[in-house]
């Protein structure tokens, strides 16, 4: 193995191409989605106290549903309008809503420090109604906002009050711990990071991202088998991801696996040329040595 690999292994990580890849808008129009989806379910059920759903969020209150759905909306075509909704809103009643929306048209905008206190409000205001778990998931959304601005001890603190709501077993716990844990990568703390991706392979086995996290955390402490378990692992929930392939690679050629490594390096360059790992990927290749010729 050439020496200068570790070397170049150590200059990027692919949790940081992963969490480009969890892109800021895709987050916000995900959660955008999820809202609509609560808010026609809320209004078909008709529910004054709409029961939590299989996975874990809670449907919009019918009072609610229709302005949050337009308030979303209207951030999405303009941050500035749905922020202007989101102010009027609030002032004729929108109660914690309001302010989370304007939280989303600001992140919308990369808007990052409004945003957490928007976030950081809307939380506040639904524990101070009773609304105890739809604060908990607004205390993660502002942690994510401040990991977006690059503040992880903030993004840590507002992770920590989400988890301290008491947030059901389950995916969405899972996905608070992995945030954290990315707050905790940043901040040099590896093992409290490691107690968090250890939580959230526990609620959430079927996100390939904890898996890599998981295995990249593993590779950076020297543990070579944990880190080429949980990346075979990442390898098959998630194939065709270039950032997922770089990280076979950088294990591979770590442990003396070298065909492995380019077979797997070769994948994501070919998934993803033009990316920060497919373009690490391609470097490292120029780096190792040919195959030998058959036969020989």
């Amino acid at each position: 193995m050439p020496f200068f690999l570790p070397l170049l292994l150590q200059a990027y990580d692919p949790e940081i191409e992963a969490v480009m890849n969890r892109s800021r808008q895709r987050k916000q129009e995900e959660r955008a989605a999820a809202a609509s989806a609560a808010s026609a379910e809320a209004a078909a059920k008709a529910s004054p106290a709409p029961a939590p759903r299989e996975d874990g969020r809670i449907p919009v209150p019918e009072k609610f549903a229709v302005p949050f759905q337009q308030c979303l909306d209207a951030a999405i075509e303009s941050s500035d309008a749905g922020v202007a909704f989101a102010q009027k809103w609030r002032i004729e009643g929108g109660s914690f809503y309001a302010r989370h929306c304007m939280g989303f048209a600001y992140a919308r905008a990369e808007r990052w420090t409004p945003a957490i206190v928007a976030f950081e409000q809307a939380a506040e205001e639904a524990e101070r109604g009773g609304e105890v778990a739809q604060g908990a998931r607004l205390w993660a959304q502002a942690g994510n906002a401040a990991l977006a601005s690059g503040d992880a001890a903030k993004a840590r603190t507002d992770f920590d009050a989400a988890l301290a709501r008491g947030l059901p077993d389950g995916f969405e716990k899972g996905e608070v711990h992995l945030d954290r844990a990315r707050a905790l990568v940043a901040l040099g703390d590896a093992a409290g990071a490691r107690d968090s991706l250890d939580a959230a392979l526990t609620h959430a086995p079927k996100d390939p991202l904890a898996w890599l996290l998981s295995a990249t955390l593993a590779r950076r402490s020297g543990e070579m088998s944990l880190a080429q378990a949980h990346i075979a692992r990442a390898v098959q929930l998630s194939p065709d991801d270039a950032s997922v392939a770089l990280e076979e690679g950088n294990i591979a050629v770590l442990t003396s696996h070298e065909d492995v490594a380019r077979s797997a390096w070769q994948r994501a360059v070919r998934l993803a040329p033009d990316s920060p790992a497919g373009r690490s990927a391609a470097d490292n290749l120029s780096r190792l040595a040919a195959p030998a010729p058959a036969g020989k």
